[in-house]
């Protein structure tokens, strides 16, 4: 099923800045909040589909991204392939801020009764780059990739126990007194970083959080119709978090190879064809090569160079539309550099003949008449 525009899930314009997004967010999720909607699968779903159009419009980068080229941008359309999607305790963890500071972050609208269960989450662990190299035949189709990587990773046998600091509930409450009397602020513990939970048991080799690093074999799928300089996330796939904290996500820099025969134009693919003098001049039909194989073309006699012959649908597929490019070939005449003896003398009887003397156009002509009258 297709992912619903970002703005439209939020009901916000494109204009809007982050405070009205924020906003906007909050509200929608507010409306769809499990607390108030117990067992209703239409309102869970409606609630992660908030939470992930609030991930991408809040952030600068990939807001940008996400407006020039949709939905892949952000890896929104690679479904089973990773990309795209949250869980709840995604959601928790990451966004549970904008719902206040209270003992729960969702304490000032639901009513308290401490945080939700397996919302208490450790430091998201940081994000890992790679780039991967297509060429536009792969861009064409769409491809399938493994590539291996080098991650943090919870070490095995790692264990942890409630934090002793705040009880387990990652969070500590102080209470100072001000002229207005005792005011109480309620702040994530700095002992286990508001997760709740330490280490109790590290395996040998781990670092202080408890990660070791180990190479990972991940396949991923990169949709057709992807551009140079294109950033494409799988969620979950990069470094391991703190104290049990969300994995960090995998982001793909798309980089194109350089093509035998072809150099592209956004959609459309550019062939730069060289005919020889007596091809263009006589006509001719030959084979060109398309990135699904060779097609056969004709070519007119008097063809001039600088002549674009198109190819319906002969070029790339976009990432946010339905449409196709095409192929674009671009003549240009070849000039030999040597000539033996019998072909200069065919082309000194050619260039005698008026056939084969640039013919002026009204215009050119009158503007060197005018030229000749004002030299005499």
């Amino acid at each position: 099923m297709a992912k619903r525009d970002y703005y439209e899930v939020l009901n916000v314009d494109k204009s809007a800045d982050a405070q009205t997004i924020k906003k906007a967010y909050r509200k929608v999720a507010m409306k769809y909040h499990p607390d108030r909607n117990p067992d209703d699968k239409e309102a869970e779903e409606k609630f992660k589909e908030a939470a992930e159009a609030y991930e991408i419009l809040s952030d600068a980068d990939k807001k940008a991204r996400y407006d020039r080229f949709g939905h892949a941008g952000v890896g929104g359309n690679a479904g089973a392939g990773g990309f795209g999607g949250m869980n709840m305790e995604d959601i928790f963890a990451n966004f549970g801020d904008i719902f206040g500071d209270s003992g729960s972050p969702f304490e000032s609208f639901f009513g308290g009764g401490g945080r939700r269960a397996g919302s208490r989450r450790g430091m998201k662990g940081s994000n890992l780059r790679i780039k991967v190299a297509l060429s536009l035949e792969d861009v064409l189709n769409g491809v399938k990739k493994k590539i291996k990587v080098n991650k943090l990773v919870q070490a095995e046998g790692l264990k942890f126990q409630s934090c002793s600091a705040c009880g387990g509930s990652g969070y500590v409450r102080r209470v100072s007194n001000t002229f207005l009397g005792q005011m109480q602020t309620t702040t994530a513990c700095p002992t286990c970083k508001g997760s709740g939970q330490t280490i109790k048991e590290k395996p040998r080799g781990a670092d202080n959080d408890g990660l070791v690093r180990e190479d990972e074999v991940i396949e991923i799928e990169i949709p057709a119709g992807v551009q140079h300089g294109m950033q494409l996330s799988m969620r979950g796939k990069g470094n391991a978090g703190k104290n049990g904290g969300p994995n960090g996500d995998l982001i793909i820099n798309i980089e194109e190879k350089q093509h035998e025969h072809f150099s592209r134009d956004n959609q459309n693919i550019i062939y730069d064809l060289f005919l020889n003098f007596a091809d263009a001049t006589l006509g001719t039909s030959l084979e060109v090569p398309t990135l699904t194989g060779k097609v056969k073309i004709k070519i007119p006699a008097g063809t001039q160079a600088g002549k674009i012959f198109r190819l319906k649908g002969k070029g790339l597929p976009s990432v946010e539309t339905y449409g196709v490019g095409d192929q674009l070939i671009n003549v240009n005449i070849w000039t030999p550099k040597e000539l033996s003896k019998e072909e200069r003398q065919m082309m000194e009887q050619l260039r005698e003949s008026d056939n084969f003397k640039p013919s002026l156009s009204g215009k050119e002509k009158g503007f060197f008449d005018r030229m000749k009258e004002y030299f005499r």
